[in-house]
């Protein structure tokens, strides 16, 4: 099956790509570095021109002046809008768990990731929509944690994370399925200084872990844990930290 990735150098799709090669697929990396830029559209209908799946994994981050909703619901449109001229017969929309809560959606990148998801539902393509935990990887993302020379200040999220490898793997299983949405995360919750914490150690690093105030409550109180709906996928955190040493 002819499968594109879109985002295919970043966390997630680097693993996707990994997956779909792995059981044959002829898989169509789409990113900038492959002269594809999916918020211009350059590149991009000659990209999909015979894929019969495409997968978004993109992460684009529009320039400081902009609008993060707008500028993520036209990133969306024009992917959809290639699709449906090249004839695509599914896309599969990686997106985040819990995105539909109020409480969530005052986090203005997750309130744009679910107008993404209408986007997707406006459109004529058969769509599915994976949503996923935040991810193992996030233990040092710069978005919740600052990297200083004697200490790491991470923001005191409560997570349930999980390893992105396990979400590469639904992302290929539904790719290759009809159309279905699905929710997943990690065994256990956890809160994001320990997570970093644990992994620092983990690499015998040992600068001192500090929790910082989230930018919002609900990031914090336990509304990003796994709903009643979510598939529950291992490795644990210490599991996933002691493979990473």
């Amino acid at each position: 099956m002819k499968i594109a990735v879109i985002g295919a150098t970043g966390t997630a799709g680097r693993k996707v790509v990994e997956q779909l090669d792995a059981q044959g697929h002829d898989t169509v990396e789409v990113s900038r570095s492959k002269g594809v830029d999916v918020t211009t559209g350059k590149g991009l209908d000659e990209a999909l021109a015979g894929v019969e799946v495409v997968i978004d994994a993109s992460s684009p981050w529009p320039s400081e002046d902009a609008d993060i909703g707008e500028f993520l619901a036209g990133v969306t449109r024009t992917i959809l809008q290639a699709a449906e001229s090249a004839g695509v017969k599914h896309i599969v929309y990686l997106s985040i768990t819990n995105i539909d809560k109020p409480e969530v959606a005052k986090f203005d990148y997750y309130r744009a990731k679910a107008t993404q998801e209408k986007v997707l539902a406006q459109g004529t393509v058969p769509f599915s929509i994976v949503r996923s935990a935040q991810w193992m990887e996030f233990a040092l993302n710069p978005a919740a944690v600052e990297e200083r020379d004697d200490e790491i200040i991470a923001s005191d999220w409560n997570i349930q994370p999980i390893a992105v490898e396990e979400v590469a793997k639904v992302l290929a299983e539904v790719a290759t399925s009809t159309p279905t949405h699905r929710t997943v995360a990690g065994p256990e919750p956890i809160r994001l200084p320990e997570l970093t914490r644990l992994l620092m150690t983990a690499r015998g690093d040992n600068r001192e872990v500090t929790a910082s105030e989230p930018p919002l409550a609900s990031l914090g109180d336990g509304s990003l844990l796994a709903p009643a709906e979510a598939e529950l996928l291992g490795p644990s955190p210490q599991q996933w930290v002691e493979a990473q040493s």
